[in-house]
C-alpha cells in the first residue's frame, strides 16, 4: 500500500491508500478523485488522466513513454511534470507521491 496525494486546483487535497499494482488513475476513480475522467480505462488512447507530478516525485516516476508523449499532445497546458495517471504503477516505492490535477482534461 501506498498514500497517494491528489491536489485538485482549488488547493483541496485527496490523501488516499493506493493498493499496490494498480495504477494512480484507478486508485483516483475508486477514490472518486474530482478532475480525473479516465475515459479510455487506462488503455493509452485518450488524456483524460492526465496529472502533473510533484517535483520531488518526477524521477520516481519516471518519464514517460514514446506512446504516452503521443498521447500527452492532447493534454491541456503540458508542463515538463505532465503523466498520464494510468500509466503510473503503484508500488511502495511511491509512498507519499503527490499530483496535481489541471485545470481541465482534453
Amino acid at each position: 500500500m501506498a498514500k497517494i496525494t491528489y491536489i485538485e486546483p482549488s488547493g483541496t487535497r485527496h490523501e488516499v491508500e493506493a493498493d499496490n499494482g494498480s495504477t494512480v488513475m484507478e486508485t483516483a476513480i475508486k477514490h472518486m478523485v474530482p478532475g480525473i475522467e479516465a475515459e479510455c480505462g487506462g488503455a493509452l488512447a485518450c488524456a483524460t488522466c492526465h496529472v502533473y507530478v510533484d517535483d520531488a516525485w518526477t524521477d520516481v516516476v519516471g518519464q514517460p513513454s514514446a506512446m504516452e508523449e503521443d498521447m500527452l499532445d492532447f493534454a491541456y497546458e503540458v508542463q515538463p511534470n505532465s503523466r498520464l495517471s494510468c500509466q503510473i504503477k503503484i508500488s511502495d516505492a511511491v509512498d507519499g507521491l503527490v499530483v496535481k490535477v489541471p485545470e481541465r482534461q482534453a
